[in-house]
């Protein structure tokens, strides 16, 4: 099994789960006294948040860089970015470490692909929703990609901020989450990606109307097949 390398704490709250399904995967699949191998780098998320709101994302690039080539001098034969926001730093990283990166948002898409739906609602932070690395990745494998409007993207940036990532689950946060993506779900969108890895800990594929793509899960069964194979 090769020695997974995690970028963490971006929140401790998803790195958690991303641990758990790793783990959880690994004994699946291989049995049930295995676990996975792996090592795990916890930011204060407290400073990259800051960081990121602050606009100053050379300065967090080169935060991510260089812990991700602290995971490759401590191991790692892979790098994973537990968290979709920070993907905005996956070239850097890629070019840095020269390890493989298992990416969230081409992991995410080829899933997509398996569904045979063409047309998605990506929700996430601002800085996720408005970037161009889920909407780049998937455009490649014939994916459209839509986000929410502007008033929608505040609620849903506030929540993500001021409650998930602090393992705040509120009812009134979940409906408007669900509100807004039934509607999407009206106006053409067949899934609906949950581009914040806190959003699966609001909401589940019961609660909409349309396919929901756990990028947490997603990331972290990928992440492990990376590690078993050949």
């Amino acid at each position: 099994m090769k020695k997974i390398g995690m970028l963490g704490g971006m929140s401790w709250e998803s790195s958690l789960e991303y641990y758990r399904l790793m783990n959880e995967i690994v004994k699946d699949k291989l049995g049930p006294t295995h676990s996975a191998n792996c090592l795990m780098y916890s930011f204060d998320f407290h400073e990259v948040e800051q960081l990121q709101h602050k606009g100053e994302w050379t300065k967090l690039t080169q935060v991510m860089v260089d812990e991700a080539n602290n995971l490759k001098n401590a191991g790692a034969q892979c790098i994973v970015i537990c968290t979709n926001t920070m993907h905005l730093m996956a070239p850097d990283i890629i070019e840095a470490t020269k390890l493989p990166l298992i990416h969230i948002a081409e992991v995410t898409g080829d899933e997509i692909v398996k569904s045979k739906i063409k047309k998605v609602l990506l929700l996430g932070t601002k800085f996720t929703m408005n970037g161009s690395f889920y909407h780049d990745k998937l455009k490649d494998k014939g994916i459209e990609t839509i986000v929410p409007n502007e008033e929608e993207q505040l609620i849903i940036h506030s929540v993500i901020y001021s409650e998930l990532i602090l393992g705040q689950i509120k009812a009134e946060s979940k409906q408007a989450y669900v509100d807004i993506i039934n509607k999407y779900g009206k106006l053409g969108a067949g899934g609906v990606v949950l581009g914040c890895t806190e959003i699966p800990l609001l909401v589940k594929d019961e609660d909409v109307e349309i396919r929901v793509f756990d990028t947490t899960g997603i990331h972290a069964k990928a992440a492990v097949e990376f590690a078993i194979s050949n």
